[in-house]
Order: C-alpha cells, then structure tokens, then sequence
C-alpha cells in the first residue's frame, strides 16, 4: 500500500513507530486524529505529511455537520489550525492545507466544496509519486556506476506517499542496474536509518551496511564515500537546507573531503518566502525520545538529566553541491536557480 491513502472515508497510515518489527496501518477518522499521528511521528517525512495533512481536511469536510457554506468553511479553518500546528519546520504540510484550502474557497455549494477538498487531497497524494519518480530519474543521472552512497534520515517510500526523494534517487540507480551500496546512517534519537532505511533497502534489494551516526565521518574521511545524498524538510530561497538532525555536520566533513553533497526535494519543498536557514523555525522533541531509549536492557541516561533534543539543523547552503528536484538540478548561485525551478524556467 501507500504510505498515506484514503480509503472508505478514512485516512490509512503505515505506523512507522512500529517498523521493523511490526507492520500495522491506522485507520483515521478525524482531522484531530490525523495532527496526532504526525505530532507523534506516525507518518513523517515532509511529503507524507503534507499528503496526509491534506487527507486531514478532507475528513473534516466531510465530518462537518455545517449546512450552508460559512459554517462548512469555518470547520475548514479550525482543522487547518490544528494541522498546520502539528509540526513547524516541514513546509509541506503548510503548503498541502493552503492549496486545499484555495481549491475549495471557489466552492460555493457545500457539498461540492467536500468533494472538492478530497479531490485535491488525492491529487497531491498521486502527484508525489509522479514527482518522486521524475526526481529519481533526474537525479539518478549523477549516480556513477559502483558509488557507495552515504544516506541519513529516511527519505524512501515511508517519507513520502511512494517511491521516495533521496533513496528514490537510489532506487531508480539500482533499477538502471548501477551497482549501488548506502552506507546507512543510523540517525539518532528515533533511528529512521535503522529501523526504516535499513528495511526498505532490504524490501528493494540494495546493498547496504548500517553505520553509527559517528561513523560518518570516518568513512568520508578515508575515501569511502563517493556521494552524500539526503533528503529536506524545507529549502530556504538561498539555498539553506533544514533536515534531520545531524545532515549539518555530514555536510561540512563532506565538503572538507571533497565529496558530493546533494539534498533530494520535490519542488513544494523550496519555500522563497523564507529568505535562509535562519529563518526556518526548528522543531523541539521531546526529552523521552533519548532518555527512553534502552541498551542492554537499561536506560540510557540518569533519572532527571536535562535533554535538548532538536529535531532538525540547518545546512548553510555553501556546503551544498546541489539540490535535486522533479524539475531539475539547481546548482549555485541558489537564489537564481532555485527560483528559476520553481517557477518551471530551469
């Protein structure tokens, strides 16, 4: 299945907190329901969210009890708030509920308005994949036969609605019969690369070794390394990239060694509106996703220490080779080529 899809008026997930040991989809019924599976990382990955925020609106369109239009629209507005709020840094979500919302504010009928918000949800659920796919082929172009790829995060099918950005690129690489291996950053605190890059890759039949998250800068150092690809969360208009923790220093010990450094977005990933990397607001988890972790059957921190535990950093765009979308390569200077992707002249 897809990780995010509508099925008998209810959002369906693949649970990614349970994987690998377990597969298991939630059934959604509500908007609330549905901000409380991405807050909670059920579904993540800037894509995946953005499909199922949208899936979210269409469900409080079609729960709304409104008979006439405004009130309709007001149920719209208060779901989108709580949406929109689940989490900060990944601007798909923002953008998935405002193009719901703009394709349903020339609706003036209320029950064409419903179907016009579960119409335009699926339309960006469909578009991803095609998307995704276009971006895997684009950036597979720069994939040498026999590289070993350093990949962080989770950026395969789970991230998106299917197909993947970053691992998509990998895919598609494998698919063209290039000899690919990842070396597959663990990614602390919620180990995606463990638990959800490390099981794709075996679901797909790409070679790969699991790294520790300080491992990478061993192999980078040593040449073992031939390219870094990742995935992004939001892209400022100059070229700063927001990504999972940790993505920053990948970035820099990449560019000291002299290896490709390749952020994977679809284009709804590029926000200009936000001008750098400071700018982008970084999301705060909590302290339990790292003092509940166990190892040898014990916590991994006293009772009561004190966590900081940001789930995002932000690469300065002077670390980055370039950033591959469905449209293109934008190389720099940033401020040009990314507007030029964006608006379809690359």
């Amino acid at each position: 299945m897809r990780t995010v899809e509508w099925s008998k008026d209810k959002v369906c997930l693949i649970d990614q907190r349970v994987l690998p040991a377990e597969f298991r989809v939630l059934r959604l019924e509500t908007p609330e329901e549905v901000a409380q599976a991405i807050r909670g990382m059920a579904v993540r990955g800037a894509p995946a969210i953005g499909a199922a925020a949208a899936f979210g609106l269409a469900l409080a369109a079609r729960r709304s009890r409104a008979a006439d239009r405004a009130g309709l629209w007001r149920d719209l507005e208060e779901a989108a708030a709580i949406l929109r709020a689940a989490r900060p840094t990944a601007v798909n979500l923002a953008w998935a509920l405002e193009r719901v919302l703009r394709r349903c504010a020339a609706e003036s009928d209320p029950d064409a308005l419903r179907a016009v918000a579960l119409a335009e949800a699926q339309a960006i659920a469909d578009e991803d994949v095609e998307v995704n796919r276009r971006l895997g082929e684009i950036g597979a172009a720069i994939v040498p036969d026999g590289a070993t790829i350093l990949h962080h995060c989770n950026t395969g099918a789970l991230a998106t609605v299917d197909y993947g950005t970053a691992l998509g690129v990998i895919r598609t690489a494998h698919e063209q019969g290039k000899r690919v291996h990842v070396l597959v950053d663990e990614t602390r605190p919620l180990l995606q690369g463990a638990r959800l890059t490390a099981w794709e890759l075996q679901q797909l039949g790409i070679p790969f070794t699991l790294i520790a998250d300080n491992a990478a800068g061993h192999f980078l150092r040593t040449g073992q390394v031939d390219l870094v690809l990742v995935g992004a969360d939001r892209v400022a208009a100059n070229g700063d990239v927001a990504n999972k923790i940790g993505t920053y220093k990948l970035a820099v010990v990449a560019k000291e060694n002299g290896v490709p450094f390749y952020p994977c977005v679809p284009t709804s990933t590029i926000d200009l509106s936000t001008p750098t990397g400071d700018d982008i607001p970084i999301e705060e988890r909590p302290p339990e996703e790292v003092t509940d972790l166990v190892f040898r059957g014990m916590p991994v921190a006293p009772p009561g220490v004190r966590v900081a535990n940001p789930a995002f950093d932000v690469t300065p765009h002077r670390y980055i080779t370039g950033i591959i979308t469905e449209k293109g390569i934008a190389y720099p200077p940033f401020r040009m080529s990314l507007r030029r992707i964006v608006e379809g002249r690359l």
